[in-house]
C-alpha cells in the first residue's frame, strides 16, 4: 500500500510555501476569507513556476533544436530504419555533437507532477473525515485539533470556515462524504463556482497548446508522431481536464487555472526573447558579410601584364595583386623592365644584368650563326689552294 507520509520532502516545502502566501493575504483579508486562501493557492503556483523559469526556457530551446534536427533525424531513420542498435548509437552521436539532451525537455513538466501531488495531498489533509483511499477518516473534533503540516490547528479551523457563498475552496462538485467538516456546504453554490474555473481551465489549457503547436517547424509538424501529439495536447488535454473538474476540489481546478495562465504568458515572453535574440543574429551575420563584400558598382581590379619582350629587373619586389592596374588598363605598372621603349624610341636600361656565361646557339659551331642559304666550310682552309676534282 503507497504510504503517503514518505512524500514529507514534498508536502512540507509545499505547505510551507503556501502558509507563507496565506499569512499575508490575511492580514488584509481576515484569516478565514475565501480569497486569502485562494490566492495563497494561486500564488503558490506562480512561486513554483518562477523557481523552475529557468529549466523551462531550457525547455523551449530543447524543442526548438529538437525541430532544427529533424532533417537530420529523418535521415538517419531512412539510412538505418531496419538496424534499430545501428539507429539508436546514430541518434546518441547526434544528439552527443549538437549538445542535446532530451530529458532537459521533459524537466519542468517532470517537476510540476510532485508539486501537484503535493499540493493535492494538503489541500485533502485539510478536511481528514473522509475515508478511502489515502484518507484517516478522523471526526470532525479531531480533524479540528490537529495541525495540517506548517499549518497550525487554528489555520485548519479557518481553511475550513472559508468559503464563497456557501461553496468551501476544499469541496469538490460531487462529494459526499466529509461535508460535516465544513462550516458551511451548498452544493448548488460549488457547481456556481466550480464550472466556470472548470471550463476556464479547459481554454487556457488548449490555448496554451495551441500556441505551442503553432511556433513548430513544418518538418516537426510533418511528422506523424508529432502530429498525433499535437492532437491530444489541443483536444484530448482540455477536454480532459473539463471532464475531470467535478472530482476535484475548486482548490485544485484554481490551480490548473493559474498554472496555464503562468504558463501561456511565460511562453509568449520568452518565446519573443528567443525570437529577438535569433533576429539580432541574423543581422550580425547579414552586416558582417556586407562589410566585407565589394562596393557596389566597382569593379575588380587585375593586375597589368608586363611589355611583351620585357625583362623583370632583378631584385625587383612583385607588387600586390590589384593594386597595380585598373580595368581599363591605362594605369602604369609599377613593376620596371629592362628595354623598355622611352617615348623618344630610345632604348633606356634601368640596371645593369649580372653577367652570365654565353652558350653557343643550337645549330652553331663557335658561337657563330650559320646565315640562311650560306654554304657550310670547314675550318682552317686555304682559299687560295685550288681544289682536287674527283675522277
Amino acid at each position: 500500500m503507497f504510504n503517503w507520509a514518505s512524500l514529507d520532502y514534498i508536502y512540507y516545502p509545499v505547505s510551507a510555501i503556501m502558509w507563507l502566501w496565506y499569512k499575508l493575504f490575511a492580514f488584509v483579508l481576515g484569516p478565514a476569507n475565501f480569497f486569502a486562501w485562494a490566492l495563497s493557492v494561486v500564488f503558490l503556483v506562480f512561486t513554483l513556476r518562477a523557481i523552475l523559469y529557468k529549466p523551462f526556457v531550457r525547455q523551449i530551446e530543447t524543442t526548438r533544436q529538437m525541430q532544427e534536427l529533424q532533417p537530420q533525424i529523418k535521415a538517419l531513420q531512412k539510412k538505418y530504419g531496419k538496424d534499430r542498435q545501428r539507429m539508436a548509437l546514430e541518434m546518441q552521436k547526434l544528439q552527443k555533437d549538437h549538445g542535446f539532451n532530451p530529458i532537459l525537455g521533459c524537466l519542468p513538466m517532470l517537476a510540476q507532477v510532485p508539486v501537484f501531488l503535493g499540493l493535492y495531498h494538503v489541500l485533502m489533509s485539510f478536511n481528514r473525515t473522509q475515508t478511502g483511499f489515502g484518507r484517516l477518516g478522523l471526526s470532525v473534533e479531531e480533524n479540528s485539533s490537529i495541525g495540517n503540516y506548517v499549518f497550525s490547528a487554528t489555520d485548519v479551523g479557518h481553511f475550513l470556515d472559508a468559503n464563497l457563498f456557501g461553496a468551501p475552496l476544499g469541496a469538490s462538485m460531487i462529494q459526499t462524504v466529509g461535508l460535516g467538516a465544513f462550516t458551511e456546504f451548498d452544493r448548488v453554490a460549488v457547481i456556481i463556482v466550480g464550472v466556470p474555473l472548470m471550463i476556464l481551465a479547459g481554454i487556457a489549457t488548449y490555448f496554451n497548446s495551441r500556441a505551442s503547436v503553432a511556433r513548430q517547424s513544418p518538418e516537426a509538424s510533418a511528422n506523424p508522431q508529432t502530429a498525433m501529439m499535437n492532437k491530444l495536447a489541443l483536444y484530448v488535454f482540455p477536454l480532459g481536464v473539463v471532464v475531470g473538474g467535478p472530482f476535484l476540489p475548486i482548490a485544485i481546478i484554481l490551480y490548473w487555472v493559474s498554472n496555464n495562465v503562468w504558463t501561456f504568458g511565460q511562453q509568449h515572453y520568452v518565446f519573443g526573447k528567443i525570437e529577438k535574440r535569433e533576429e539580432a543574429a541574423k543581422l550580425e551575420a547579414k552586416e558582417r558579410a556586407a562589410s566585407n563584400a565589394p562596393t557596389p558598382g566597382a569593379r575588380p581590379k587585375r593586375k597589368a601584364k608586363p611589355a611583351p619582350g620585357a625583362k623583370p629587373v632583378v631584385g625587383a619586389k612583385p607588387q600586390p595583386n590589384g593594386d597595380d592596374a585598373t580595368v581599363d588598363g591605362d594605369a602604369e605598372s609599377t613593376a620596371v623592365f629592362e628595354d623598355q621603349a622611352t617615348p623618344d624610341g630610345d632604348a633606356a636600361e634601368t640596371a645593369s644584368p649580372p653577367p652570365t656565361k654565353s652558350v653557343p646557339a643550337k645549330g652553331t659551331r663557335n658561337g657563330t650563326a650559320k646565315k640562311a642559304g650560306a654554304k657550310q666550310t670547314q675550318p682552317n682552309r686555304n682559299p687560295n689552294r685550288p681544289r682536287k676534282r674527283r675522277p
